[in-house]
């Protein structure tokens, strides 16, 4: 073969693997679309008021979501089983308030009653993945029931300290309100560093092991998973007790962070956990999802519930109709387009094309 015709034959193949190529390849992402929005919210908020973009009041408004980023992370496999999870909030104050009354009234060293909150966690977790995995109950009545099972479980906890439920418990040492506090380097919260370090011990789970491919099969066929050798019964009842760590966690966090143990902390994040996942690309359905997607869908959701009262002086009471409305559009988005009539209005115009 000549010179020529080798550097004819090998044109396609370098125009193929270019740089170029590779970014727009990467731009048509879901993932890249959400780092664009954040980046739009950046551009939007910091346009309406310089203050936005301040680095202190920027990692600060981060502090105030990272229970909502951490939990997410982990809700993500519940969703991609097919499962959905709306009781990790209720643990989050379960946690909270079995940190101050053991510390408190009990007299337990802090980190003790912590991991003490953090395993009851994991058993609520296990509990309500037991009756959805191995009972056949539906996730969303399990996990609804035990929304309510735990906060009043809070409440019941609450009344064994002699602080008032509505006072909460403070006064904790410095050695445990740093966990919520301290900033790496004079500026980074370690709450952000936390975040990130669970994200990608997330991602290496979810995307990287035996366990995360057979999270992902069970969610996209349970039967072929079954016929493949895998036991999907515990694989279901393991990513809800993931996502009851990932709540005791955030329970701990939350508490020393704010430095208060209170049975309702965490109350009002059901929605914005849901909105992230789903806005993070993970199917409701099953079998799709992204941890990186989450993680940045979660920020997103952070910056609007933050960006709105401070640049548009939204009253916070009314930040879960943007937060909604969000939910909605995604969810119904994705069935317009998986929708057969725009299946294939989409092969036709490709055709043309």
């Amino acid at each position: 073969m000549s010179d020529k015709e080798k550097k004819t034959t090998q044109e396609p193949l370098i125009a193929y693997t270019t740089p170029g190529a590779r970014i727009k390849s990467a731009f048509k992402s879901w993932e890249a679309f959400l780092f664009l929005l954040i980046v739009a919210e950046f551009v939007i908020f910091g346009t309406a008021n310089s203050r936005f973009l301040m680095t202190r009041v920027i990692f600060g408004s981060l502090n105030d979501v990272m229970a909502v980023c951490i939990i997410s992370l982990f809700v993500t496999f519940v969703l991609i089983t097919g499962g959905i999870d709306i009781q990790a909030a209720s643990i989050l104050g379960l946690v909270s308030i079995i940190i101050g009354v053991g510390w408190q009234d009990f007299g337990l060293n802090i980190w003790v009653a912590a991991l003490i909150g953090l395993i009851c966690a994991i058993a609520c977790g296990a509990l309500s993945g037991f009756f959805i995995a191995y009972c056949g109950v539906q996730a969303m009545v399990i996990t609804l029931g035990g929304s309510f099972l735990y906060a009043g479980i809070a409440l019941l906890v609450s009344n064994l300290s002699q602080s008032a439920a509505y006072q909460g418990i403070s006064g904790f040492p410095e050695y445990f309100t740093f966990l919520g506090k301290y900033k790496v380097g004079g500026v980074v919260p370690i709450q952000l560093v936390i975040f990130l370090l669970l994200a990608v011990i997330a991602y290496f789970i979810l995307h990287k092991s035996k366990y995360g491919r057979k999270v992902f099969l069970v969610g996209t066929n349970k039967d072929a998973a079954e016929y493949c050798g895998i036991n999907s019964r515990r694989v279901i009842m393991s990513t809800y007790m993931f996502s009851g760590m990932a709540a005791g966690i955030a329970g701990i966090i939350t508490t020393a962070y704010v430095g208060s143990s209170k049975c309702d902390l965490g109350s009002t994040s059901t929605m914005s956990i849901i909105t992230a996942v789903v806005l993070g690309g993970t199917l409701s359905t099953g079998g799709k999802g992204s941890v990186i997607g989450t993680a940045l869908a979660a920020l997103v959701v952070g910056i609007l519930r933050f960006g709105l009262p401070l640049c548009f002086k939204v009253n916070s009471q009314y930040l879960d109709v943007p937060i909604g409305l969000l939910l909605i559009i995604v969810v119904v988005g994705r069935a317009v387009l998986a929708s057969p009539f725009m299946q294939n209005l989409l092969a036709k115009s490709k055709k043309k094309a």
